[in-house]
């Protein structure tokens, strides 16, 4: 189990648990899961995906920036580094292997739905904390936990073609980092928060699950 049922992360899940559900089990993940997504949608949402981590990671620069100890300094730069170094490294070579070349994606241009999402996260944290922030990102870094060990339980993966992105997101390595972001939002919300906030946190994962959701969309359309 990623979260225990009084983290702040399942409060914000049961909130938008409708959200929840057609982002975890949208036609995308489903298609991925059994094999039957088209190469071509999944080539679209890999060069666009590579354009989200590049704002993820300025996301994570934005949280040092936001932090005013040096517990979240430490947890901010140790995400932004994990992005920038190692994630977008095997990200790229993971897209080498479907015939896209770094160079081909960084030329592509932003499609709506990234950018939508992208600048959704990035004024969360502007306008509001790091708190603010965290719950923004914690739909994506969470949800692809879920959604990889979800598909990894499915039995459906001999033969699949996405086989190595299902593993990835269902890897011991990517479910702990997940737990730590829960981890982190709770202590953040300690730290930061009150009940007072927690409707306004709410809307915050609400949105950014919602423009999850609108990603897969993106990327079944061929």
């Amino acid at each position: 189990m990623l979260f225990a049922a009084d983290s702040l992360f399942a409060r914000l899940r049961t909130a938008a648990r409708d959200d929840w559900q057609a982002y975890v089990r949208h036609e995308f993940v489903r298609k991925l899961g059994d094999g039957t997504l088209p190469q071509a949608c999944f080539q679209r949402y890999l060069v666009q995906d590579y354009l989200f981590l590049i704002h993820f990671a300025r996301a994570y620069a934005l949280a040092a920036y936001k932090s005013r100890d040096l517990e979240d300094i430490r947890q901010a730069a140790a995400g932004l580094h994990t992005i920038a170094d190692t994630e977008m490294r095997l990200h790229v070579a993971f897209c080498e292997s479907w015939g896209l070349t770094e160079a081909d994606m960084a030329a592509t241009p932003e499609a709506q739905q990234t950018m939508a999402y992208t600048r959704y996260v990035l004024e969360a944290g502007m306008a509001g904390d790091v708190l603010d922030l965290h719950v923004a990102l914690a739909p994506c870094i969470v949800g692809y936990a879920e959604i990889g060990s979800m598909l990894a339980s499915a039995g459906q993966i001999d033969g699949n073609p996405y086989r190595a992105w299902i593993e990835m997101y269902a890897s011991d390595e990517y479910q702990s980092a997940a737990r730590r972001q829960i981890k982190h939002l709770d202590s953040l919300m300690r730290r930061r928060g009150g009940e007072g906030r927690f409707n306004s946190l709410a809307g915050i994962f609400g949105e950014a699950t919602r423009l999850e959701a609108a990603f897969w969309d993106m990327g079944l359309r061929r």
